[in-house]
C-alpha cells in the first residue's frame, strides 16, 4: 500500500512538473550505429578477455542492486567502440560499472578522465557502505588496485546540483542515479548542456513502453516516462534500447535495460 501511494505521489509530481527546455543538437545521431557490430566485435572481445582477468580478481558479487555482470560488459564494449575522452557516471553505487568503464578506457589507451558521482559518500571509511552489498573493497580501493587512480575521480553530490554548476563538457554520460521520472526528466536536458558535440548519453533501467522484461514483472518506470515526455514535447531525441545482448545478463536471460539516447534527425 505504501509503495502504491508513493508511486501515485511521484507520478503526480512528475506530471505537474514545469516543462524543461531540451536541446539534443549535440547528441550522436542514431543513423549508422549498429549494436550488432559493437557487441559482436572480435577486436573488442580480445580486449575484454584480457581486462576481465584483472577485474575478476576483485570478486564483485552478481546481485548487488546495481549493474549486473552482463551490463558491465556492455558498458566496456560501448566505451571501447566510441572511445570517449571525458566520461561522467551518475550513480557510483559499489563501483562495479565504474571499474568497467575505467578498464575499457585503459585497454584502449585513451587519455581520458572519468568522473563518478553519487549522492552518498561511497568511499566513506567510517560507514563502509560497500560491505552492505558483499563487496570487499570500496570503489576507490578498486580503482587504486587496478592502477586507474590517475584518471578517475569521485564526487559526492546530487546530479541536478552537479550539472547546474558543471563547467566541463563530456563525451559520454551514463545516467544511473535517481531513477524517478521527475529527476530523470531534469537530468537529461541538463546532461545535454554538459555534452560535447556528437556525444552519447546512456540510460540504465529503461523499460521500453514501461513494460517488464523479466519474469519477475518488475519495472522501473522513471527513465521511460521521462524520455517519453521529452520526445512528446518535441525534443529531437530517440531512445535505442540495447535489447538482447550476446551474453547473459540476469534471471537466466540476455535482456538489458541499457539504452542509448541519441539524436533522431
Amino acid at each position: 500500500m505504501i509503495s502504491s501511494i508513493n508511486k501515485t505521489r511521484e507520478l503526480k509530481k512528475f506530471t505537474s512538473q514545469k516543462r524543461m527546455n531540451c536541446d539534443g543538437k549535440d547528441l550522436m545521431p542514431e543513423k549508422g550505429v549498429s549494436l550488432s557490430d559493437i557487441f559482436n566485435s572480435d577486436e573488442i572481445q580480445v580486449l575484454w578477455k584480457k581486462s576481465k582477468v584483472e577485474l575478476d580478481v576483485l570478486d564483485i558479487p552478481d546481485d548487488t542492486g546495481g549493474v549486473n555482470p552482463g551490463d558491465r560488459r556492455a558498458l566496456y564494449y560501448l566505451i571501447s567502440k566510441f572511445k570517449p575522452r571525458l566520461v561522467l557516471e551518475i550513480g557510483t553505487h559499489i563501483g562495479a560499472s565504474t571499474i568497467h568503464i575505467a578498464a575499457a578506457l585503459k585497454a584502449n589507451d585513451i587519455k581520458a578522465n572519468l568522473t563518478s558521482l553519487d549522492i552518498k559518500d561511497v568511499n566513506s571509511t567510517s560507514v563502509k557502505p560497500w560491505l552492505k552489498y558483499g563487496t570487499k573493497y570500496s570503489p576507490a580501493q578498486m580503482i587504486e588496485a587496478l592502477k586507474y587512480g590517475a584518471f578517475v575521480n569521485f564526487v559526492t553530490d546530487t546530479s541536478i546540483k552537479y550539472f547546474e554548476n558543471c563547467q566541463t563538457k563530456f563525451d559520454f554520460i551514463f545516467l544511473d542515479g535517481d531513477h524517478s521520472a521527475s529527476t530523470v526528466y531534469q537530468e537529461i536536458p541538463l546532461a545535454l548542456k554538459s555534452l560535447n558535440s556528437n556525444g552519447i548519453i546512456l540510460l540504465h533501467d529503461y523499460y521500453p513502453n514501461g513494460k517488464p522484461l523479466w519474469s519477475n514483472n518488475s519495472v522501473i518506470s522513471g527513465p521511460y516516462l521521462a524520455t517519453d515526455r521529452l520526445i512528446k514535447e518535441g525534443a529531437d531525441l530517440t531512445v535505442l534500447p540495447l535489447g538482447s545482448l550476446p551474453w547473459a545478463t540476469k534471471l537466466n536471460s540476455n535482456y538489458t535495460t541499457l539504452a542509448l539516447l541519441m539524436k533522431k534527425s
